[in-house]
């Protein structure tokens, strides 16, 4: 069932006040952990509804107790299946997430359909940038020649990584974080401890501060910051091997390490790990400048083999080598 966080609720009622002039396809894209996947379902409930209000879905009728039992006959959610995978696999390892060409072909055959209800039909793609190639173009057809009463939600944290004619199909409809004060609040209500600190390390967004909250998530980030801030002590090989099952975690931690590291040199406060300000200082004053500026773009532009099956131990002690490299001050 979709959730109406309260930062977004003025955006889902500017959307759903032109429900009579709703485009076919929209492109809900923003950062992660602000809400638009859960946006977005909110937003094909509330549409399937039976008895829709100016809030959201009635939550009472046939059409919304279908919806939140997750087999609403006239709605499909397409996500991430193992790479190698055949359609109702398991859900996928981290690193080997893909959106298949079957899943979106599948998808958009069930779109020509006749509604169960007489009414709309509706598919949300998430994370959308997952498409491979293949499926972007297999989507294509549907976006240039919708049928009548489609809506296709696209939901993307990186729509940079989509194609062009994918874009220009979309409605694209930015979903930003809410302001520090509302992600406090709302944080503070979820009974989350020292919420002020996780929001810094999730860059503002509350869902992802909310998960990072997790106990067990907690101790690893902190045993991992930990040898990040001993860098002549730090053990390339050992850290690896401890943090080789949660390599994207491991790859935001760095990232975001890294950031802090220049931000202390450049700007005098750390973004994310700000109780971490006078280690950050003393690591980024000793580190090389440029070398770390060059680090830190090698680390951005390696995400993207976070979604591919690799030797994920060898690829974290590859960047350590390098940190402890750039933290001594040699480029």
């Amino acid at each position: 069932m979709g959730v109406i966080h309260p930062w977004n609720q003025i955006l889902f009622r500017q959307i759903a006040g032109e429900r009579q002039r709703l485009p076919h396809a929209l492109l809900l894209h923003g950062p992660a952990g602000v809400g638009k996947r859960d946006l977005a379902l909110a937003l094909v409930q509330w549409l399937l509804c039976e008895s829709p209000e100016t809030g959201g879905a009635c939550g009472r009728c046939d059409a919304c107790n279908w919806f939140s039992q997750g087999n609403h006959p006239d709605f499909r959610l397409v996500e991430p299946q193992e790479a190698d995978g055949e359609e109702g696999d398991k859900p996928a390892r981290k690193g080997g997430r893909l959106i298949s060409v079957e899943a979106v072909r599948t998808m958009t055959e069930f779109l020509t359909l006749s509604a169960h209800r007489g009414g709309w039909r509706a598919a949300v793609i998430h994370p959308a940038e997952h498409m491979n190639v293949a499926a972007a173009n297999a989507l294509l057809k549907t976006l240039e020649e919708p049928p009548p009463q489609v809506l296709l939600l696209l939901v993307s944290h990186k729509p940079g990584r989509l194609l062009p004619t994918v874009l220009s199909r979309c409605r694209q409809v930015a979903v930003n974080p809410p302001s520090r004060s509302v992600a406090l609040d709302w944080l503070a209500q979820a009974g989350v401890a020292a919420p002020e600190a996780l929001l810094a390390e999730a860059g503002g967004a509350p869902l992802s501060a909310l998960a990072y909250a997790d106990p067990e998530r907690s101790g690893r980030r902190d045993a991992f910051l930990d040898a990040l801030s001993e860098p002549a002590r730090l053990d390339a090989c050992v850290l690896a091997q401890a943090h080789k099952d949660d390599l994207a975690d491991a790859w935001g931690w760095l990232a975001r390490w890294l950031a802090d590291l220049l931000a202390t040199r450049l700007a005098g406060a750390p973004r994310y790990f700000q109780d971490r300000t006078k280690v950050a200082e003393q690591i980024g004053r000793q580190a090389d400048l440029a070398g770390l500026l060059a680090f830190q773009a090698e680390i951005t532009a390696a995400a993207r083999w976070l979604r591919h099956p690799l030797n994920a131990q060898m690829l974290l002690e590859s960047w350590l080598i390098r940190y402890i490299q750039v933290s001594k001050g040699r480029p």
